[in-house]
């Protein structure tokens, strides 16, 4: 399967308008190779990020930047290996963060890989994946920055644990479970939700924090190989 190719170009919705618009960025500088079922993050100010995916044969596991007031790409040292599709990164403090994915042999788990911009370098933190003291492996998750009592915090929920022999046509084995990682004394604790209705189980699905301690899941692919049109919020808590 082809991915599309626009040349690095960044499409920009106005909610203000209702609009769409694309930045073209600038052709005399190198931009990221076409794909599907990578990741992007920003940092909140200028910076926006794309990590690895699928071009049209294999996987990546390159890093790029885009500066929004230059309109240019940047390649930066890219992650640790395997390279992988279906991987989640995200922007908290002045670092970016990267767990799960899948390499085309089995999901990944076990390390929260971490990028410094101001070195160009990464590190990584090492777990026990066994879906008890952390999460298990994964991937088309998501990754999510949250605030609690002015501690930050990474969430992941969700995902897919063993692949469909179908690739992104079937539903391999869905998590329904929630993680959140301290980030200050790296640790992971599985968070247990309340409500009279919980969201089945699912990958592929988007999510976003909309608040310091709330987050919003929308859709996927459940067990039964259905997509999901649902809307769910989540709002977290210390107790």
């Amino acid at each position: 399967m082809a991915p599309i190719e626009e040349k690095g170009a960044i499409w920009v919705f106005d909610p203000s308008t209702t609009n769409w618009s694309c930045i073209h960025p600038s052709l005399d500088r190198p931009y990221p190779a076409a794909r599907s079922y990578h990741c992007m993050a920003s940092d909140g100010k200028d910076t926006l990020y794309i990590h690895a995916g699928c071009p049209e044969k294999g996987r990546l596991g390159d890093l790029w930047a885009f500066s929004v007031s230059q309109k240019a790409w940047t390649e930066l040292s890219p992650a640790f290996d395997p390279p992988r599709g279906g991987t989640s990164i995200m922007f908290s403090g002045d670092k970016l963060y990267r767990m799960n994915g899948f390499d085309g042999k089995s999901e990944q788990g076990g390390k929260l890989d971490i990028y410094s911009p101001e070195t160009n370098s990464w590190a990584s933190h090492a777990y026990l994946p066994d879906g008890k003291q952390s999460p298990s492996p994964r991937s088309v998750s998501c990754l999510l920055p949250i605030n609690l009592n002015g501690r930050p915090f990474l969430v992941t929920l969700f995902g897919e644990r063993d692949p469909s022999s179908l690739g992104h046509q079937g539903a391999g084995k869905m998590l329904k479970d929630i993680w959140a990682f301290d980030i200050e004394n790296k640790t992971w604790h599985e968070i247990t939700t309340k409500g009279p209705e919980l969201p089945l189980a699912r990958g592929w699905f988007d999510a976003d924090v909309i608040s310091n301690n709330t987050i919003v899941v929308h859709g996927g692919l459940g067990e039964l190989n259905e997509r999901l049109g649902d809307v769910w919020t989540l709002e977290l808590c210390v107790e």
